[in-house]
């Protein structure tokens, strides 16, 4: 009664915690190091005496001992390491003795509790422990502050003498060496190389694909998969565009690669962007869309019909009559076996529960042609397994409650072999015995919105178990493949204190989704050792030559030091250039100019390289000087002085140190002489580079260069710029120096080139001189009348890029680049783009992008009219293109700015997708609103209700969630699929006798829903032959078609299988719950499969 007292207050009783002697050394380690889960090599204690403890050396270690075929001591610290504050704590580690004399590439995996003790009292200690895989680079371990040297000398609460009495102590260690099976046990993989401990080699993850990447890991290591894959002609493929090569590459890399292989290319021969590989899609659809795209590239070769030969099994559906004998049955192929886990102890359950027999009796006889209502026994059975049997357990399922799907994490037993033999039916063929060996465990960590996917893979009988995680492939234990991932509660004792939560955490959402087995007595044939023959030889030329050329670059990479590059500027390149200097080097906003580049060894000489460069631009070498450039202080790249002639030792690295200091590269300028016999410019000669701006092309670009002489005046220029330019003599002209962006100057025509600060390889720009009413005509159009305001938009000048939002790029959707100021504006914007596209600028939107991957970040308001410059925003990553996607739109975006687009899809009275039409209303208008502007539309049936059902569809595909009509459309959340269908005569009469179901259309299985769902009236006492005359005419289908279709009831809450409907059950009478459903089975003829979770179909295009 006293403990119940003690209850009833509230006072939960005292753990007693049981005192432990540091010399009863089970009972301490017990108490004091948790069990990891892990076999124990060896467990030793060492006890080590201390006396005079402040008179020790700083660093001391112990006599040395063996444990597990290793030798340690203890490391002690007794005033504090170099990393603990000195004299105020202890730091005592376990140190492996002797780490050199052992053989390269040790370890030994500890676990150890170290402790200090009074040495008359063993029962008074402290203690710290840890575990450690102790190798060369990190041989000891332990407690940098162990305990403050002041607890240890003074009496602690609850003792009576301190630890350290009469300054000693003892020191001891309790180590287990634990055994590592796998050799992988608390590894670091820093170095790790996966090639090397097991010979097989990871797949990179690209953001989501892990899914991806254990699921190819299990096709590769299915040896007869990969040969078939390798058999499909390939030869004059293109790896991103053809599934088959790009496959057969990855696979060729993971047989011969020692690195990660990556798998981009695979991923664009999908037909993915990258947006949709970081999607996490579901596994078994994606099997089966590569397996189905394979199949039909396997037509008419060698491999045709063995991706079918290795998967496809056969299942009857039945059902039989007790009494007499009358049985229906239908038997179809399948690819893959949904099992249930929920309420399903272990596999073994999961297939009983599969081919469970339904009685059907009582009220539920079956109505058996000729024979009248029966009872009956329905069910599946299994007339054949496939060799490789691959088995999806359904963790992912759709909560009811929730309208979502979730994930079941229960704990779901799978064994290493299983006897499938007593599922079968008895006219299979039992040749040979029907048990199934474990051969591949796919596993998911996390929750249903990501989380993390591994596979483990036994890769033939000899090989042991392995972890193919994303790049790393490391050896597992049995225990690691089986209980780690049958999900629920962890089994083993309790995790180390520190880690109970998260180990604990970890374990519950980490679990088997998909099983793969093989058939024992197919094995050898399927897991087959790989040979030199089975690959194909125009895959291994191919690959090899690629590897070649990439060992070339790497070694390019690698004696990059020993090159520099050299750029020349050639008086064509500058003709062609429009922008400052003679060409754009690192400008922020334009891309570098495209000038012919030399890769010259550094210590190339100087008459060497220059001959190359003759015979590149096929000069005579005495007829070319070469000008070195340099960046200004001002910020502008010039020609500065030319190389000299007359050294022949003279070196390309030497000439760019000493002329060109500060730059990477080597910047040239090919001056072509004019008289070979006059080699040097004349005396007294400036090199001056010339520029033309026309005011009717409005272009900005180079004419050459030309020599004058420093005491000449500016104007002397001018009869040599019209000779240049063949103008009649005499046309007057403007001249402006072109000193750096937003600097340009009108030069005076009677100083001399020295009064006017001009040197070599100066820039002078001229324009033919215009009147007053042509400038203001040229402004007037929004052009430019003088190269002072042109250099200002060049220096503003910005390119982009405009995508289309959500088409692909076609020609009514062109991908185009403009070229536009920083200074204008989105109206200036759109009235360009509009003239590219020929749209009207008022009916075009705009959304601006992420810099990093181009997806769609906010749409641009017309009102607020920004600047380009705010439109662009700074982007940090790398400012040179900015892509702006576009719309073309049917109204005004000033009306879309008030207004809400919507688009309706339009089913009419027999659930068809007649028409999408698309509504701009008010932001204020309801949802009945919506349906009278619908109503004037479509056509309706003559003697119809005339009434119409806004709806969306749930996320799962399978119901209708209808609007009651005075929502307002401006507050639907964006994006949304809106549909509408008139409402049938029978609905609008139903009375309370009747019952109005959903019903939806799916293919093969339930969570594969395609079509609109829809409602219909269910009628007391209707036999279902009656029913689906009804639902016939409410889908308007051919008898040919409609005789294809299965009906079956959908219920949400048992996850059960669907049950199949005959024709003499009456459905009226199944308790229908707000959720379940009739099903409609039959082929997806629309292309528009949902995938229950509101994802993205996976479609596979290669």
């Amino acid at each position: 009664m006293d403990v119940l007292d003690e209850k009833t207050n509230g006072v939960p009783p005292m753990e007693v915690d049981e005192v432990v002697s540091v010399l009863d050394h089970d009972a301490f380690a017990a108490k004091h190091m948790p069990d990891l889960g892990h076999e124990v090599k060896e467990f030793k204690v060492y006890h080590w005496k201390l006396s005079n403890w402040k008179k020790l050396e700083k660093k001391l270690t112990s006599p040395e001992f063996d444990c597990g075929g290793h030798r340690w001591r203890i490391l002690l610290f007794p005033f504090g390491n170099s990393n603990a504050p000195p004299n105020d704590t202890v730091s005592v580690y376990l140190d492996y003795a002797n780490p050199k004399n052992v053989p390269e590439g040790w370890h030994a995996c500890a676990q150890f509790a170290l402790v200090i003790s009074n040495p008359h009292d063993p029962t008074i200690y402290t203690v710290s422990h840890a575990h450690h895989r102790f190798i060369a680079e990190e041989c000891d371990w332990g407690f940098t502050r162990f305990s403050e040297l002041r607890k240890l000398f003074t009496v602690q609460e609850g003792h009576n003498r301190p630890t350290i009495e009469d300054e000693s102590a003892m020191v001891s260690v309790f180590v287990r060496v634990l055994e590592d099976p796998t050799g992988v046990l608390w590894h670091n993989f820093v170095n790790y190389d996966s090639k090397k401990e097991t010979g097989y080699v990871g797949l990179k993850n690209q953001g989501a694909t892990c899914y991806m990447n254990s699921l190819l890991q299990s096709l590769f290591c299915t040896r007869y998969f990969r040969k078939a894959v390798y058999q499909i002609p390939t030869e004059d493929e293109h790896p991103t565009e053809s599934v088959a090569l790009a496959l057969q590459r990855v696979f060729y890399h993971l047989q011969t690669s020692d690195q990660p292989v990556g798998t981009t290319e695979l991923t664009k021969s999908f037909g993915w962007k990258s947006l949709d590989s970081f999607l996490q899609h579901d596994v078994q659809e994606f099997n089966r869309v590569l397996q189905d795209k394979l199949e039909s590239k396997m037509k008419g070769t060698k491999a045709e019909g063995a991706i079918a030969k290795l998967t496809l099994g056969k299942m009857k559906s039945y059902i039989k009559c007790v009494n007499v004998d009358y049985e229906s049955s239908r038997i179809e192929e399948f690819s893959d076996i949904q099992l249930n886990v929920k309420g399903m102890k272990n596999l073994y359950e999961s297939f009983k529960d599969y081919v469970a027999v339904e009685t059907l009796d009582g009220d539920n006889k079956y109505q058996a042609e000729g024979h009248g209502l029966q009872d009956a026994k329905k069910g599946i059975i299994f007339q054949s397994f496939p060799p490789v049997l691959h088995l999806q357990l359904k963790r992912f399922e759709y909560d009811i409650q929730r309208d979502a799907m979730v994930k079941i994490n229960d704990r779901h037993e799978f064994p290493f072999e299983i006897d499938l033999d007593e599922f079968l039916d008895e006219t299979a063929d039992r040749s040979s015995p029907w048990l199934y060996k474990l051969h591949g465990v796919l596993v998911h960590s996390g929750d249903l919105h990501g989380g993390h996917y591994f596979a483990l893979i036994k890769p033939d009988r000899e090989t042991r178990w392995l972890k193919f995680d994303d790049d790393r492939v490391t050896p597992v234990t049995d225990r690691e493949v089986l209980e780690e991932n049958y999900g629920g509660e962890p089994l083993n004792g309790v995790p180390p204190a520190m880690q109970r939560n998260q180990v604990r955490a970890m374990k519950r959402f980490t679990n088997a989704y998909m099983l793969v087995y093989i058939r024992e007595s197919a094995i050898d044939e399927i897991l087959a050792p790989f040979t030199e023959e089975d690959t194909p030889a125009h895959l291994k030329r191919r690959l090899d030559e690629e590897r070649l050329q990439l060992e070339a670059k790497r070694r390019e990479r690698e004696e990059q030091h020993l090159f520099l590059t050299a750029k020349v500027i050639t008086d064509d390149t500058f003709a062609h250039h429009e922008g400052f200097d003679l060409a754009s080097f690192d400008e922020k906003n334009w891309p570098p100019s495209d000038l012919p580049s030399f890769r010259v060894l550094k210590q190339e000489t100087y008459p060497v390289f220059k001959s190359r460069v003759a015979q590149h631009f096929h000069y005579p070498e005495n007829q070319i000087r070469l000008w070195v450039l340099v960046n200004r202080q001002n910020k502008t790249v010039r020609p500065d002085t030319h190389i000299p002639e007359n050294e022949p030792t003279l070196t390309v690295e030497v000439i760019r140190n000493n002329m060109a200091a500060r730059q990477n590269d080597l910047r040239l300028y090919l001056d072509v002489v004019a008289d070979p016999s006059k080699p040097e410019p004349p005396p007294g000669a400036i090199m001056i580079f010339l520029k033309h701006f026309d005011t009717t092309k409005q272009t900005l670009y180079g004419v050459g260069k030309c020599y004058v002489q420093r005491n000449a005046k500016v104007g002397d220029l001018i009869p040599i710029v019209n000779e240049r330019m063949r103008w009649t003599p005499g046309t007057p002209l403007k001249l402006y120096e072109e000193i750096k962006p937003g600097m340009i100057e009108l030069m005076k025509p009677k100083l001399t080139f020295a009064q006017s600060e001009i040197q070599d390889g100066d820039v002078i720009c001229f324009q033919v001189e215009i009147n007053d009413k042509e400038v203001h005509d040229i402004e007037s159009q929004g052009l430019y009348s003088n190269p002072v305001q042109y250099y200002d938009f060049l220096q503003n000048r910005v390119m982009i890029i405009f995508r289309p939002k959500f088409e692909e790029p076609d020609m009514s959707h062109p991908e185009f680049n403009l070229v536009l100021s920083k200074k204008q504006n989105y109206d200036i914007m759109a009235t360009k783009v509009g003239e590219y596209l020929r749209h009207d600028p008022i009916k075009l939107r705009f959304t601006t992008t992420h810099a990093t991957n181009g997806t769609p970040k906010a749409v641009l308001k017309r009102s607020l009219n920004q600047s380009i410059a705010e439109i662009m925003a700074p982007s940090y990553v790398n400012p040179t293109t900015t892509v702006i996607l576009y719309e073309k739109l049917d109204v005004s975006i000033v009306e879309l700015e008030t207004k809400r687009s919507l688009k309706v899809i339009w089913t009419g009275i027999h659930n068809k997708e007649e028409a999408a039409h698309s509504f701009l209303l008010p932001k204020t208008s309801m949802v009945h609103d919506l349906a009278d502007h619908l109503a004037r539309l479509v056509t309706l049936t003559p003697e119809g209700t005339n009434k119409i059902r806004i709806f969306e569809v749930s996320k799962d595909g399978k119901t209708q969630k209808e609007f009651t009509g005075s929502e307002m459309i401006g507050n639907i959340p964006d994006p949304v699929e809106l549909y509408a269908e008139e409402i049938p005569v029978e609905e609008a009469e139903a009375d309370d006798q009747d019952k109005v179901i959903s019903v939806f259309h799916f293919s093969k299985e339930v969570s594969r829903t395609h079509g609109v769902p829809f409602k219909f009236v269910v009628k007391p006492g209707e036999k279902f032959l009656e029913t689906k005359k009804r639902l016939q005419a409410r889908i308007g289908v051919t008898d040919k078609d409609f005789a294809k279709y299965r009906f079956a009831l959908v219920q949400v809450s048992t996850f059960k299988q669907p049950s199949y409907i005959e024709d003499d059950d009456t459905i009226y009478d199944h308790k229908f719950a707000p959720e379940d459903a009739l099903g409609l089975d039959h082929v997806d003829k629309s292309g528009k499969t949902r995938t229950g979770t509101g994802e993205k179909a996976i479609v596979i295009r290669g």
